[in-house]
């Protein structure tokens, strides 16, 4: 699919020499290789006021750039505006960037389901904020040397013949590096985990509770403490790598009989609850994936490799792989897909999955009552109190979610308005503060606008339907 849209590196140069900051007047790109390089040799700053502080002082300085791109605006004409603004989009998405790398933890998780959904945000902050995913500056590794000797007992160059100091890949909880496994020719991807990292994931989830304490005196407040419970049980199993461990495991035992899809061995000998080994895959993510102008036929294949994993593991191992982002998946030269970093997943438990499994029943099964009853009980409420305005709401964010499942033909992904209307719909429920739901939900929405929005990204036409009928041991 071509594009008209400039490339990141064409705006950057495009950016203005200066842009008005909240304080200074200062060269944006310089700013950032300057701020970056900083970065690299900072801890993960703890605290929850630190951290809420400097949220704060974010949002001043985005909206002191937009406030100078109105400003000069005026004076420019349609094509000056258009790109005017776009070089603010992306001036203002370095700042967040930037913030989001030196925060890490639950903040630049946010950042990346920003970047993740397609249609949200404009199109050249999105492409600087997809640096999040895997692509996020390192933190120096002397940072975390002590933190992985502790870890595993000795230092790196004892524990494997080959250790590269220097981390390949970067994210919100850690980072990873190659190393070779002693008198092995095995190459390994070692994760590991930032120092502090957790006290962090709980100062922000104690920033957002708070935040939310003008819904105590609701009617809704119970409920919203079980999802924010549920947020909290999410990131701590992310922070629990031998939990992970066995996730992955799982997955890969689960998905063994397909030879086009490669989870990577755990090297549980060379891991802790800090560190995974796992072996190495050679491949590349999304961008670099789709940089090559794939044939439509690649995409599909990709889109339904994707699916089929998301499928089986729901389906056959109750196993929910709740983090599909373009980080979590490598291309390989082969035509394979590699699915990595299982430390977001969930079981169902078996209430979870029979209240999963009877939603999808009500919703094939032309019985209105029986439809409305799972609503009303996916929404954790009685069917008397669910009033026809949020039902309406309802019903079209479920025939969104269920209209490739209703068909056995191939649904194409490519057209962009179809991600842009779930992402409204569910802005209704944000919009309307109708925030009862299951605690499950939190799993099954991370899941659901994931997968999709991967399958937008790469103009997939998949049989999600019937691919889901395959799967499916109901």
């Amino acid at each position: 699919m071509e594009s008209n849209q400039p490339t990141l590196a064409e705006l950057i140069e495009a950016l203005p020499k200066e842009y008005q900051d909240a304080d200074e007047r200062v060269p944006a790109r310089t700013e950032l290789v300057q701020i970056l390089g900083e970065l690299a040799g900072k801890p993960v700053p703890t605290g929850r006021f630190t951290r809420m502080w400097s949220l704060g002082t974010l949002q001043a300085k985005i909206a002191a750039a937009y406030l100078a791109w109105w400003l000069r605006s005026g004076f420019q004409d349609a094509d000056g505006k258009r790109r005017g603004l776009d070089e603010t989009h992306v001036a203002a998405a370095l700042q967040v960037l930037s913030r989001m790398v030196y925060l890490r933890g639950a903040v630049m998780k946010l950042g990346q389901v920003m970047a993740h959904w397609p249609n949200v945000l404009p199109a050249p902050f999105s492409e600087v904020l997809g640096r999040l995913h895997s692509q996020a500056p390192p933190m120096h590794f002397a940072l975390l040397r002590e933190h992985m000797c502790r870890e595993l007992g000795a230092d790196p160059s004892e524990v494997f013949d080959e250790f590269e100091p220097e981390a390949f890949a970067a994210a919100s909880l850690g980072q990873v590096h190659r190393a070779r496994i002693k008198g092995s020719s095995q190459r390994v991807a070692v994760k590991v985990q930032y120092p502090d990292i957790a006290r962090t994931i709980r100062d922000d989830l104690r920033n957002l509770k708070a935040s939310a304490l003008g819904l105590r005196l609701s009617g809704d407040w119970n409920n919203l403490q079980k999802q924010f419970d549920g947020i909290q049980r999410m990131f701590e199993q992310e922070l629990d790598y031998e939990q992970e461990a066995q996730f992955q495991e799982a997955a890969r035992t689960c998905l063994a009989g397909q030879e086009d899809l490669v989870v990577p061995r755990v090297h549980r000998e060379h891991s802790t609850k800090r560190v995974l080994t796992t072996d190495y895959l050679e491949g590349t993510h999304l961008d670099a994936f789709l940089a090559t102008n794939p044939a439509q036929s690649l995409r599909d294949r990709h889109g339904a490799q994707i699916t089929r994993a998301s499928m089986r593991l729901w389906y056959r191992e109750r196993l929910v792989y709740a983090d599909p982002h373009p980080g979590n998946y490598l291309f390989l030269p082969n035509g394979k897909l590699g699915l990595i970093d299982f430390g977001c997943c969930h079981r169902f438990s078996s209430e979870e999955f029979e209240h999963v499994l009877e939603t999808e029943r009500a919703a094939f099964s032309n019985d209105d009552a029986r439809l409305v009853a799972a609503l009303a009980q996916s929404c954790d409420m009685r069917v008397e109190d669910l009033d026809e305005q949020r039902l309406g709401v309802l019903r079209a964010y479920c025939d969104w979610v269920w209209a490739p499942l209703r068909t056995d033909e191939p649904f194409d992904y490519g057209t962009p308005d179809q991600y842009r209307e779930g992402i409204r719909l569910y802005g209704e429920f944000v919009k309307r503060r109708w925030i009862r739901s299951q605690p499950v939900n939190v799993w099954l929405t991370k899941v659901f606008f994931g997968v999709r929005a991967m399958l937008t990204h790469l103009g997939a036409r998949v049989a999600y339907g019937k691919i889901m009928r395959e799967e499916t041991l109901v």
